[in-house]
């Protein structure tokens, strides 16, 4: 196809009157007989800025202002549903794309919402009073801590699910996180670590009850410590699931004289740890693992991969995390 002719004066003349009137680009191309890209280039070719050739504006700073409390309520919808909600409250005309720019122009962006676990008032309050509590401690007192989680890792990850408006500085606002409440099946494993670098794993074979969580403690926990602390003194944290609040776990630990570190509900962003199962399941992803197999043996590479710098690294971050929990009130951080 050879290149398409300049379009004459006359008709970039008619171009720009109609677009003065109001008209959109694909109006304007209608009337003229010509194609909307060909009016888009008309215009801004004769018009040394974008802006100065947008014509009159189809909204208000009044129904800008509405857009903005309709984004902030309704943060899930996208930018078709928005465009529906803005028209009808209104009684404006705006095309989707308008809507788009107005909302890019009030500072928001559409993103993959932030995944934090669901918090009650009750749970933000103790994480608040918590915090508080041990507000004084320092980094050198966090480095007597041992850390452990379980988590899941999956050969298929997923996808991102939908996104979220937000501006910036909002990326952990309570409205604008996604709720976590299940994972995918796969692989659970459990795993400990300090200031010292990363313990014995094990990979779960079994729903973990009292019993079996013992067994894992007697079996990889004890040899972690008694390898990096020896004869020294250490604080075990643990999260509240139901294995680990027992009561015969609770005379396990009596038994064994260890200290443990009380824990509020639903912190994962309070535990180390986890930021140390996202650098493995970082690195897993590269892998690409296809087979369960392949799954634990890039789990186990990757763990024992991780330096004692990068454990002290992250224990050295527990004041601030602390200071984080203080300055949300109890709710959710960005850790």
């Amino acid at each position: 196809m050879g290149k398409q002719r300049d379009l004459s004066t006359g008709i970039v003349a008619q171009i720009q009157a109609l677009r003065q009137q109001g008209l959109t680009q694909t109006k304007i191309a209608e009337q003229v007989g010509i194609s909307q890209s060909s009016v888009c280039k008309a215009l801004k070719k004769n018009c040394s800025k974008r802006t100065n050739c947008s014509g009159v504006r189809k909204t208000s700073a009044r129904d800008n202002k509405q857009l903005r409390k309709i984004a902030v309520s309704n943060r899930f919808k996208s930018t078709s549903e928005l465009t529906d909600l803005w028209n009808k409250q209104t009684g404006a005309d705006v095309s989707r794309s308008t809507t788009y720019r107005r909302l890019r122009e009030l500072g928001f962006k559409s993103r993959v919402p932030a995944v934090k676990p669901m918090l009650n008032k009750k749970q933000m309050e103790k994480r608040l009073k918590w915090a508080k509590e041990h507000s004084e401690w320092t980094a050198e007192d966090w480095q007597k801590v041992v850390f452990s989680d379980e988590s899941r890792f999956c050969i298929s990850f997923g996808d991102q699910g939908p996104r979220v408006w937000r501006r910036g500085g909002e990326t952990y606002n309570h409205e604008c996180v996604k709720r976590s409440v299940k994972f995918p099946q796969s692989v659970m494993v459990w795993g400990c670590m300090s200031a010292r670098g990363v313990g014995k794993l094990y990979f779960l074979k079994k729903t973990v009850n009292a019993a079996v969580y013992q067994d894992i403690l007697e079996t990889f926990l004890i040899p972690t410590v008694e390898e990096q602390f020896g004869e020294e003194d250490f604080i075990f944290q643990q999260d509240l699931a139901p294995a680990h609040a027992a009561k015969s776990t609770k005379d396990w630990f009596t038994k064994k004289q260890l200290e443990v570190l009380a824990w509020p509900a639903n912190s994962p962003d309070l535990n180390v740890i986890e930021n140390l199962w996202a650098i493995v399941k970082r690195k897993i992803r590269d892998r690409k693992p296809t087979t369960l197999d392949q799954l634990k043996q890039n789990i186990a590479t990757a763990w024992e991969a991780v330096s004692a710098e990068t454990c002290d690294k992250l224990v050295k971050s527990m004041p601030r995390r602390l200071q984080a929990v203080i300055q949300a009130k109890g709710a959710a951080t960005k850790y």
